[in-house]
């Protein structure tokens, strides 16, 4: 299913993502641009062979720990360049394009977080990157690398969710009735995950062209390249089969987070949770008070605090893409996570 978000502030990316979350964005450059009007730009990074697909990640920077960046739905690589550019002076960092994103290939199915996960490890190992790694997570981005830290604790040393998705988040379902995320869960068993391509991992149908949709007026921030290699990006078919698959999946780890308590479950690793200071909802707008959905939201951003005993939620004064609308303070995030890493010291009270 595709998500809606009930939150007026946020742009068409973010509808895709996440929230996947927040309504559409969306302003056209003048003169207009199209991204079918550009041919595939080069890569920034590398493209890793996983043995049956390809990724592209782009690592920039030097120092340890290394900071891996997980996109929300609908977003690139490249659209981290605002951070990216910074948190390169004080450490390493990583941003990646999930496979059937941008440079990167189709990949197996079903797209579980434990599928993602594999390939971001994979990819990490092949390119020679070791961790334990700092990992950032915007919306969606939020809950895989929850889950890569649940599989692969022993190579997290700190991360940093950016106005992250949650279990029990209530998401817009078209007009004005929204559902939890994880109510709508089939309850099925979760596949193992795997880097072998098959028949199957194919798209059901040829993938058709997807419609040209201008620049969101929140990627303006990016210098021009980078604005034209975003509306190239996100013409291309694959996402739309991969998003698909990753959103009916995700509901299944939300299901499974719902049914047992979660405080506690990252242990003491440092953590700093980035949440906008304001929702946005309206009362008429849903099936519920916007005060409701309100409350809601902030005890779901901090029962993401909770899941270390070293951590603390931070309001930002932001829209939903903060690493766009915010990007300094997004870095000072990253850079205190690293250095609680790098020292052992713990998270300073929250803000």
């Amino acid at each position: 299913m595709r998500f809606r978000s009930p939150v007026p502030c946020c742009s068409r990316a973010v509808a895709l993502t996440l929230l996947l979350l927040l309504i559409p964005l969306v302003a056209p450059l003048l003169p207009p641009v199209r991204a079918q009007a550009f041919p595939t730009p080069k890569p920034p990074g590398k493209i890793v062979n996983l043995g049956g697909h390809r990724l592209h990640m782009n690592c920039t920077g030097k120092g340890r720990p290394t900071v891996v960046v997980e996109n929300g739905l609908g977003d690139f690589s490249f659209d981290w360049y605002l951070v990216q550019s910074q948190v390169s002076t004080f450490t390493r960092i990583c941003t990646y394009d999930r496979a059937g994103y941008a440079w990167s290939d189709p990949g197996p199915k079903p797209r579980t977080f434990s599928q993602l996960n594999l390939e971001l490890h994979d990819a990490l190992a092949k390119l020679g990157e070791h961790g334990p790694f700092v990992l950032v997570g915007h919306s969606y981005g939020g809950v895989v690398i929850r889950n890569f830290a649940l599989s692969y604790q022993r190579d997290v040393a700190g991360m940093v969710f950016v106005d992250s998705a949650f279990e029990g988040q209530r998401v817009g379902i078209g007009g004005k009735k929204t559902i939890r995320l994880g109510e709508d869960a089939k309850h099925r068993s979760i596949p193992p995950p795997h880097e072998s391509m098959s028949l199957s991992d194919s798209p059901a149908k040829p993938p058709e062209a997807r419609p040209q949709e201008p620049l969101g007026a929140m990627y303006k921030v990016l210098p021009p390249p980078l604005q034209q290699m975003h509306l190239w990006a996100q013409s291309l078919a694959p996402i739309e089969d991969a998003e698909n698959s990753q959103r009916e999946w995700s509901s299944e780890y939300f299901a499974r987070w719902l049914a047992q308590p979660q405080q506690g479950t990252l242990g003491r690793i440092p953590v700093i949770v980035l949440a906008r200071e304001k929702g946005g909802y309206n009362d008429g707008d849903y099936d519920i008070p916007g005060e409701q959905m309100e409350r809601e939201r902030k005890a779901g951003q901090a029962g993401l605090a909770n899941l270390s005993s070293n951590s603390k939620l931070v309001l930002v004064p932001s829209g939903h893409n903060m690493e766009l609308e915010a990007p300094d303070l997004v870095t000072a995030a990253i850079r205190e996570v690293v250095e609680a890493a790098r020292s052992g010291a713990k998270i300073a009270a929250g803000h």
